[in-house]
């Protein structure tokens, strides 16, 4: 098992990568602090004054404008492939009163910041269901249903991703290697070590200098937080104690 498209584009948009809105008016891309709400919907913290305030003010007679949110994945170690880009659209409104007050929960749910505490004066939250999803890996773009990708869940490890491979490299390496050498059937000279972690599984690169490859190892189930993950991956940090 692996993430379908749909988590992965929800987990890239999730709200903790840096990200860019595309805005009609706008010479360029404008950087944005982002999240989204349970519904998958995409929310905009914005200074009130500022260009990208300027560019989110819909013509006089509309209520909306036109958006659409980038965000490129950041592998969390070197040698670590990208889950990509994704790409949502849709029509951002500017949020007020109640409604603004229930945003400013859902997006501190993801990415709390003393900055909601000031929507309505020195901020604003804007807000934009997702009527088109694209997913860009490795030269190819994918269309990606918004009816799949609001029920998708993001991956409750992402978050935490960096932290668990670093932990693994500083603490565990040769148990890891030696448990993916056992059960990859690896010598020691191919050095396998896990460059991405998801809550289906393991990506280990192993090899040679030069002749480098990736191989998936999947968990029997799912994981569903990373709490759960240190249980599955006891026997592999662990070998002594799980034997016994």
């Amino acid at each position: 098992m692996r993430p379908s498209p749909a988590e992965i584009v929800r987990t890239l948009v999730a709200g903790r990568l840096p990200a860019l809105v595309h805005l009609p008016g706008s010479t360029g891309p404008l950087q944005t602090r982002h999240a989204v709400d349970p519904d998958g919907r995409v929310l905009l913290l914005t200074p009130a004054a500022g260009d990208l305030a300027t560019a989110l003010t819909p013509p006089e007679g509309d209520t909306d404008v036109a958006a659409v949110l980038d965000v490129l994945d950041l592998p969390p170690t070197a040698g670590a492939p990208s889950l990509g880009r994704a790409w949502l659209s849709g029509w951002a409104e500017r949020l007020d009163g109640d409604e603004a007050r229930r945003a400013a929960m859902d997006f501190a749910a993801t990415r709390p910041t003393g900055d909601l505490l000031d929507v309505g004066s020195r901020f604003r939250l804007h807000r934009f269901a997702v009527a088109e999803a694209r997913w860009g890996r490795a030269g190819a773009t994918r269309r990606i249903d918004p009816q799949a990708y609001a029920r998708a869940e993001p991956d409750p490890l992402h978050p935490a991703e960096a932290d668990l491979l670093a932990d693994l490299a500083d603490h565990h390496a040769e148990q890891v290697a030696g448990y993916l050498c056992r059960q990859l059937r690896l010598s020691a000279a191919e050095a396998p070590r896990v460059v991405r972690i998801d809550r289906y599984g393991l990506l280990v690169a192993h090899g040679r200098p030069g002749a480098t490859r990736r191989t998936r190892v999947g968990f029997a189930r799912p994981v569903a937080d990373v709490a759960e993950l240190s249980r599955v991956l006891h026997p592999m940090v662990c070998p002594r104690q799980a034997a016994a």
